[in-house]
């Protein structure tokens, strides 16, 4: 463990600007003479304290609650001292430089500092901690980023089941199914004069079988909890006054987008995230894509493309008020042909067409194998069998209830899990299998689930998730 895990770390553990409330968190190792020099007492474990914050001269900084964890009975697993003091900045502040000052101070009953070492901690450190000194795994850690970071109702749920550790449970389940098999092929390789053939005893073919079946269920639970954690990226994209503004704000339920007759309007792209049962959805409004000698416009349609190149789905509106229009049909025909240029096979394309309200006797669109629909966004008809099309293209198949939160890492340890196995059942299958190469396959399965929990992960790993906690979390 590098020698910086074994500071005591301080920091204000609160959003910045102000507030009723703010809290300075301590974590260390024997923090009693650093409690002393804070509150001039000594503090009961567990319980609430109502007392002045005092500085070097014994002058009160304020009066708050000081709560005291011994470890391994607290957050971090060390001792932990919180100051809930008054919300203002200059508090807080004052409060963490005397923190610093408390601990670098020397403790007049053994001559020593008080808390020696005593540093302002990095982002994430104290949850760092935590996973350290084995009071949560690697996928609780991440879990609460991500019920700070919830945009949903239903993301924050599911990252509360992933804290309480339900898909790390389904994780450690399918470890321990893996070891024991893992077990049988290593037995097998270690005793090859024995006469017992312990594969199939104990029917290894059927437990791998079954792991399998298991880890697909979880793999299928796990892209739902990542789809509830991170959405996808929607661009609505096609010619000026198509409606793309008008459809934004219909999806939005605000005005957000200006809307007026006058083509061209849109110059930059508006973006808004909003939620569909619990699915956000990251919905954005671009320029309306045409040949154009305006410097700026030309910009901004530049900048349209760029946003439909990182699109995970483009919705091409379509003006049903101009759809007998030949050049109208032409420049269609044109971002037709760009679109299928410029994006992937894997990024959904789905017609939508527009101004239902002002084309009643408009001829029905063409028949195509990509997903369609027709809507008025000024009147909102058709807007619902839109939100369903773009839950299927976002593959959403379950209700929040049960879905724990993921992330795109745990989607593709899953996946590399599963085609680890897969070449295992080849090998278990053939005729003469070949138990090392067997081994092998079972042994990278169970190193990338152990990277889901932190069982086994790289140190570059672990700085890259808590770099993106905020400090004093």
């Amino acid at each position: 463990m590098p020698a910086r895990h074994h500071d005591p770390i301080v920091a204000i553990a609160t959003a910045q600007g102000r507030g009723a409330v703010g809290i300075v968190r301590v974590s260390g190792h024997s923090i009693g003479a650093l409690v002393q020099a804070l509150c001039a007492r000594a503090l009961r474990p567990r319980e609430a304290s109502y007392l002045p914050f005092r500085d070097a001269r014994g002058q009160a900084i304020d009066q708050g609650l000081a709560l005291y964890f011994p470890g391994p009975h607290s957050y971090t697993g060390e001792d932990v001292l919180e100051l809930q003091a008054h919300g203002g900045p200059v508090v807080l502040q004052l409060l963490l430089a005397r923190c610093l000052e408390a601990g670098a101070s020397v403790d007049p009953a053994t001559g020593r500092a008080c808390l020696p070492g005593l540093r302002v901690a990095q982002p994430g450190e104290f949850t760092e901690r935590a996973f350290l000194n084995d009071k949560i795994d690697l996928a609780q850690a991440e879990a609460i980023a991500d019920l700070i970071d919830a945009s949903t109702e239903a993301a924050a749920r599911s990252a509360s089941r992933s804290l309480s550790g339900a898909f790390s449970a389904e994780i450690h389940s399918l470890r321990d199914a893996l070891i024991h098999l893992r077990t049988l092929v290593e037995a097998t390789l270690d005793f090859p004069e024995e006469e017992i053939d312990f594969l199939r005893q104990a029917d290894a073919r059927g437990q791998l079988s079954t792991l399998q079946r298991t880890l697909d269920c979880v793999m299928q639970r796990a892209r739902q909890g990542a789809l509830l954690r991170e959405g996808i990226r929607v661009v609505i994209a096609g010619q000026p006054n198509a409606g793309k503004s008008s459809l934004l704000n219909a999806l939005a339920g605000a005005e957000l987008a200006i809307v007026t007759p006058v083509a061209g309007t849109t110059r930059d792209k508006v973006e808004q995230t909003i939620q569909i049962e619990g699915v956000p959805l990251h919905v954005i409004d671009t320029a309306g894509l045409r040949s154009s000698a305006d410097a700026v416009e030309r910009m901004g349609i530049a900048r349209a493309w760029d946003e439909i190149a990182a699109a995970d789905a483009v919705l091409f509106l379509h003006d049903l008020s101009r759809a007998g229009a030949a050049q109208y049909m032409a420049d269609d025909a044109a971002i037709e042909h760009a679109l299928a240029q410029k994006l992937s096979p894997a990024v959904a394309v789905i017609d939508v067409w527009n101004k239902t309200d002002c084309a009643l006797a408009a001829p029905a669109p063409p028949a195509a194998a990509r997903p369609s629909v027709r809507l008025s966004a000024r009147t909102g008809e058709g807007l619902d069998g839109l939100r369903r099309i773009l839950l299927e293209v976002a593959g959403w198949q379950s209700a929040p209830e049960g879905i724990c939160i993921a992330r795109a890492r745990h989607v593709e340890a899953l996946q590399a899990v599963s085609a680890h196995l897969h070449e295992a059942s080849e090998q278990l299958q053939a005729q003469d299998p070949a138990l090392d190469l067997l081994a092998e396959e079972l042994r990278l399965a169970l190193n990338a689930l152990n990277a889901i929990t932190g069982a086994f992960g790289a140190d570059e790993l672990l700085g890259a998730i808590f770099s993106r906690f905020c400090i004093g979390k």
